[in-house]
């Protein structure tokens, strides 16, 4: 068989074609495959930031606690005025956060 400058062209063509062809499949399969994707992450995300809502507020609540008690123990050495304002207004924060969140 001899194999000529046609048969090499017509062979290079035909590679080239089914590269396109295969490069296209690939494309679409890549694109549509993509939303499918972004959702699976954005979903992963989701509960990644509810956890980290959930310890941000474990800590701030631990925060609100340490802070309050600092302030009774200032209200017990005789500190007073602010201090007792401000401990009135934690209380009914704290008593108005516990009421909102058996809702």
């Amino acid at each position: 068989m001899y194999v000529d400058a046609e048969a090499i062209i017509t062979a290079a063509s035909l590679l080239g074609a089914l590269a396109a062809i295969g490069g296209s499949l690939i494309a679409a399969y890549k694109f549509y495959r993509k939303p499918h994707e972004i959702e699976k992450q954005v979903k992963e995300l989701g509960k990644v930031h509810e956890e980290d809502i959930r310890r941000i507020n474990e800590e701030q609540c631990l925060i609100t606690y340490g802070l309050l008690a600092c302030l009774k123990g200032l209200r017990e050495q005789g500190c007073n005025g602010p201090v007792t304002e401000a401990i009135n207004k934690i209380e009914k924060h704290l008593n108005k956060q516990a009421h909102d969140m058996e809702e």
